[in-house]
């Protein structure tokens, strides 16, 4: 069956002193669940677990992030994280390390019929 994407999802997450990657991405993936209650597998009377869940990470640094951490965020699904260079750093005034800054989107589909 074909995949067909139902939902997407954008979220923001931060690392404002540790220049955290992977902590920025699982942020900003929790910012784009946490703020919606939605049902869509109940909606299609299929199992949450059917779920195919694509997040999409950009952070500056890509290869700083774990996307085993990131994936073990969602409950249920089937997830698939990719990364790839984005987000921001911004540098601090003191010296210390940048504050870092992720952009997330959250793709859900199904395999379904047109």
């Amino acid at each position: 069956m074909p995949r067909k994407r139902l939902l997407t999802e954008f979220g923001f997450g931060s690392s404002l002193r540790r220049q955290d990657y992977t902590q920025a991405a699982m942020r900003g993936v929790e910012n784009a669940l946490w703020h919606n209650s939605i049902n869509l597998a109940e909606l299609f009377g299929r199992e949450k677990s059917d779920m195919l869940i694509d997040v999409d990470v950009a952070v500056a640094a890509p290869d700083q992030v774990d996307v085993d951490k990131v994936a073990r965020v969602f409950p249920y699904g089937q997830v698939s994280v990719h990364v790839s260079k984005g987000g921001l750093d911004i540098p601090r005034q003191d010296g210390g390390k940048p504050t870092v800054m992720a952009n997330i989107a959250i793709s859900v589909s199904f395999e379904m019929e047109g």
